[in-house]
């Protein structure tokens, strides 16, 4: 019997016009341009501000950008899997709000939290559905309004943080193409380090934890990033020997864009020149869930059909994974 591949057959994306650039980040709070760029390599950041707008509305059209390029109907859609921070609502999933906004009147879905590496992990759930053969079309989108549990009064997190959506098409290959291996982990006792202490079931929504300003993102800037170097160059590496391959078989790594000196710090364990590295924080900061897919939308044109990718990342929880894939197109 011929093995079932899930192949990434389409890419897309999306992100607000409004940048929030270093310059006006100086009017905000005590930093500078130069101080944020020699520490994460940002430069601006694209920030959802339209009175309404939830993450499901970036969702929205870079799932509709695959179903134009795929000429496909939205009910065609079999699944829908979110990967999200901020959702609009507790409840009901973001993954049915945006299925009802494209017509996907067919599909099933659910939103999966894993911050950072949400979409890594979105994208091998959605890889064991197509590999069982059941379903044909999964849609796998990362997406985060981050501009809406960011304190704009904390210089330590307000430089980091940008708004975007990415999105995958998954279908089944019968030719080796996609996603061929994932290491996946997480560490709960690093959740002290990153979290947003209230708004949920333990520290329910009062004016307390509001005055307070705990329905925001925490970060302990010092501890996430030692793991974070540490977690994503070791993951990336053990990839790489698992399935017996050197920096010279991989094309591209796709790295979480959360902070350049962790990016290179995970080249520089594979083996890979600068050249090999896909980077776009300098224009989107880190959004989260929606980096890696925005690298795939911003390199699509430069991908070639066989080339090997390995999606790496790093997340609060802790969470952090690498998955090996061969493009498909």
């Amino acid at each position: 019997m011929t093995k079932l591949t899930a192949a990434i057959t389409a890419v897309g994306g999306y992100v607000p016009e409004t940048r929030l650039t270093n310059a006006d980040l100086e009017k905000m709070v005590e930093t500078n341009d130069e101080w944020i760029k020699s520490r994460t390599g940002i430069s601006e950041r694209r920030i959802l501000k339209e009175p309404g707008k939830a993450s499901s509305d970036m969702a929205v059209p870079a799932i509709q950008e695959i179903l134009r390029k795929k000429n496909l109907d939205p009910k065609d859609i079999d699944c829908i899997i979110c990967a999200t921070s901020t959702p609009d609502m507790v409840f009901p999933a973001t993954a049915n709000l945006i299925g009802h906004k494209i017509g996907a009147t067919n599909a099933w879905g659910f939103d999966l939290a894993a911050a950072c590496s949400g979409f890594l992990f979105a994208l091998s759930t959605g890889a064991m559905y197509i590999e069982s053969g059941r379903f044909k079309k999964i849609i796998v989108v990362g997406v985060d309004k981050m501009s809406a549990i960011v304190d704009y009064t904390d210089r330590a997190t307000c430089i980091i943080f940008g708004d975007g959506a990415g999105a995958v098409l998954l279908e089944p290959s019968t030719n080796g193409f996609g996603v061929h291996d994932s290491i996946l982990k997480s560490d709960g006792s690093g959740g002290e380090f990153l979290h947003m202490k209230a708004g949920g079931s333990l520290r329910p929504a009062t004016a307390e934890t509001v005055a307070a300003r705990e329905h925001y993102a925490f970060q302990e800037g010092k501890s996430v990033f030692k793991f974070a170097v540490k977690g994503m160059a070791d993951v990336s590496a053990e990839l790489l020997e698992r399935n017996q391959l050197t920096g010279n078989d991989i094309a591209w790594l796709v790295p979480h864009q959360a902070n350049l000196r962790i990016i290179d710090a995970t080249a520089d364990r594979m083996g890979l020149s600068k050249d090999k590295v896909m980077i776009n924080i300098q224009k989107y900061g880190n959004t989260t869930a929606a980096t890696l897919p925005l690298c795939l939308w911003d390199w699509e044109n430069q991908l070639k059909k066989g080339d090997k990718l390995v999606l790496a990342a790093f997340g609060g929880g802790f969470t952090w994974g690498a998955t090996l894939v061969s493009w498909a197109y």
